[in-house]
C-alpha cells in the first residue's frame, strides 16, 4: 500500500509514533523517524526493519522540534537519502498540568513551542516536496484540541491551535490535491502522562478513571490511534481532508455530570 511512498514521522521514539512507524514498515513504506531519544530510535528502526517485508531500515534523524536548525536538517536528510516525501506525520507532542493559577510563561512557551510552532516549521518546509509528489499529511492533535479541560491549559491551547492549522493548511494545499486531517486521541496507554507529572500509583488511578470518562470504558492503546494515521495517509481516504478525527472512546460526545 506504501511501496516506495517515503514517510517522515516527528516523535517516533515511543508511543504513537513508535507503533506508527512499525505499521508504516509492515506496508512497505520507505521511513524517516526522527526523535530526540537516540537509543529509543534506534529499537524502532530495528523493529521497523524486521516487520518490513523488503527488511528496509528507516532512515534516523535525531533532532528536537523546538530547534530551528534541527528541524531543517530532518527535511534536508529525507530529501538527500530518498529525493522525494510523500507523507508527513507531525507527531512529536509534550503535555504538561498546569492552571491558570499555577502555570508560568515557560511552561507556555515549552508547550507551544513543541506542539504547534515545531509542526507549522516543518510542514512549512515541507509543504513543496508534498506538492511534488501529492502527498499528504496527518497531524496527531488529542481530544483537549475539541473539548475542554481543566488543569492541561497550555496543552488544551496548543492542540486547539494545530486542529485550526489542520482545517487551514488543509485549505490551502487543496487546490494542489495535498491532504491535510488529524487525529484526535482521547486517553492513549503511551506512558505520556507518566512523563508530564504523575508517579505510577496516580497514573493507574488515572487509567482506571477513564472506565468513566471515556464512553467506551477505558482507556486506547497506541495501535488504534496508528490504524487510523495510515487510514487517513492512505488512498483509501482520498476524498478526506481538512477532518479532525476523534480516536478517543467517545470522549468527545460525553458530557459527564
Amino acid at each position: 500500500m506504501f511501496a516506495n511512498k517515503v514517510v517522515l514521522i516527528t516523535g517516533a521514539s515511543s508511543g504513537i509514533g513508535a507503533e506508527t512507524a512499525i505499521d508504516f514498515s509492515k506496508l512497505e513504506a520507505k521511513l524517516v523517524i526522527t526523535g530526540r531519544n537516540k537509543e529509543n530510535l534506534e529499537k524502532v528502526a530495528k523493529s521497523c526493519q524486521e516487520n518490513s517485508p523488503d527488511n528496509l531500515k528507516p532512515l534516523i534523524v535525531i533532532a528536537d522540534m523546538n530547534v530551528e536548525s534541527d528541524v531543517e536538517k530532518v527535511i534536508k536528510a529525507t530529501i538527500a537519502e530518498f529525493k522525494q516525501l510523500d507523507v508527513l506525520v507531525n507527531n512529536a507532542g509534550v503535555l504538561e498540568s498546569g492552571s491558570i493559577e499555577n502555570t508560568s510563561l515557560d511552561q507556555y512557551d515549552r508547550v507551544m513551542n513543541t506542539n504547534v510552532r515545531g509542526p507549522y516549521h516543518l510542514t512549512m518546509l515541507a509543504a513543496p516536496h508534498l506538492v511534488k509528489s501529492q502527498g499528504n499529511i496527518v497531524n496527531v492533535s488529542s481530544v483537549t484540541g475539541m473539548r475542554s479541560f481543566p488543569n492541561v491549559l497550555a496543552y488544551c491551547m496548543s492542540k486547539a491551535a494545530l486542529d485550526q492549522f489542520t482545517r487551514c493548511v488543509a485549505l490551502e494545499l487543496a487546490p494542489k490535491n495535498v491532504r491535510v486531517n488529524a487525529v484526535n486521541p482521547g486517553v492513549i496507554t503511551t506512558g505520556i502522562h507518566m512523563k508530564s507529572s504523575m508517579n505510577a500509583q496516580e497514573y493507574e488511578e488515572f487509567i482506571k478513571k477513564c472506565a468513566n470518562s471515556h464512553a467506551l470504558g477505558r482507556a486506547g492503546d497506541a495501535k488504534e490511534v496508528s490504524s487510523v494515521i495510515l487510514f487517513l495517509a492512505s488512498d483509501a481516504a482520498s476524498n478526506i481532508t481538512g477532518v479532525t478525527m476523534p480516536v478517543d472512546g467517545g470522549r468527545h460526545a460525553m458530557c459527564p455530570r
